[in-house]
């Protein structure tokens, strides 16, 4: 296999979605690691310090909006890149995810490809900066 084109977390209480978007990235040559809820992404950020993290919202303990405020709000996380993966395709969702400062917003039933590209191009972008945020 090829140069690891970055890490990302793949963070969603699905484990079919869960599996399906690690394997498709890991196929492209990303490094990923995987959480189960908000609260796991948040035990584990640190430890795994990814490019990317992909975030579905509707999930039980912690759910997406707040996992991603928290991860905003921290400094050690603020310049991680955030895609918001969601079947809530609503405007006001939209908003509330630019508001939150996410990076990315997708919506289920996603194509694979469009993720990858999505992941790739923020990965890309998020090294070139290096940690303190920008938007893409």
């Amino acid at each position: 296999m090829g140069e690891v084109l970055g890490k990302v977390l793949v963070v969603d209480d699905d484990e079919v979605i869960r599996q399906l978007i690690a394997v498709n990235l890991n196929l492209e040559g990303f490094e990923v690691a995987t959480a189960t809820d908000g609260q796991d992404c948040i035990n584990r950020v640190l430890d795994v310090m990814p490019d990317v993290i992909t975030l579905d919202v509707m999930m039980p303990y912690l759910d997406g909006w707040a996992t991603a405020q928290k991860l905003r709000t921290e400094e050690a996380t603020s310049h991680i890149k955030v895609v918001l993966i969601t079947a809530r395709a609503q405007d006001d969702d939209k908003r509330r995810g630019r508001g939150i400062g996410v990076d990315a917003y997708l919506t289920k039933p996603f194509d694979p490809a469009e993720l990858i590209q999505v992941v790739r191009d923020l990965a890309v972008a998020g090294q070139a900066q290096g940690p303190g945020r920008g938007l893409v």
